[in-house]
């Protein structure tokens, strides 16, 4: 009865079952650390590039050389960024070009970038994460444009 009281008193194995029961935690954060920094790195970028692509749409004089501006910026942009998009969407809204010399008018341009997850391994997490961000540029009152 002695020894088995002594065996229940003593610490032997106590760390590696602390060590079984907080590696995983800590892993599990590690990797929710690293989703959210891909998601808000994607993000910031994805800003980026629609703010590139409505200024060079923004400087076009037709609604088609805008579209093609556009779509050219926010593929460059995304791709000197570095971004891993599985998919990208580029939509421009170029009715500001349309409107009278004098009058103001806007160019907007939404990117959509679908950022990929699956890698990580971390249950409960989608495996991608859609961002979707808009950028509107003035353009100019007095610039000539074709109708």
């Amino acid at each position: 009865m002695r020894h088995i009281r002594s065996r229940l008193r003593e610490d032997r194995g106590s760390e590696a079952i602390q060590a079984a029961i907080v590696t995983p935690l800590l892993i599990m954060f590690l990797c929710s650390a690293v989703a959210a920094g891909r998601i808000v790195m994607a993000g910031t970028k994805a800003d980026a590039a629609a703010e590139d692509a409505a200024r060079e749409a923004s400087l076009s004089r037709s609604a088609g050389a805008a579209q093609s501006a556009a779509r050219a910026a926010a593929e460059e942009s995304l791709a000197g960024q570095g971004v891993d998009c599985a998919d990208i969407g580029i939509r421009v809204d170029t009715s500001g070009l349309t409107v009278p010399v004098g009058t103001v008018g806007t160019v907007t341009v939404t990117v959509r970038c679908t950022v990929g997850l699956s890698d990580l391994l971390l249950p409960g997490v989608p495996g991608s994460r859609t961002l979707e961000s808009s950028f509107t540029s003035v353009v100019d009152q007095y610039r000539q444009r074709e109708n």
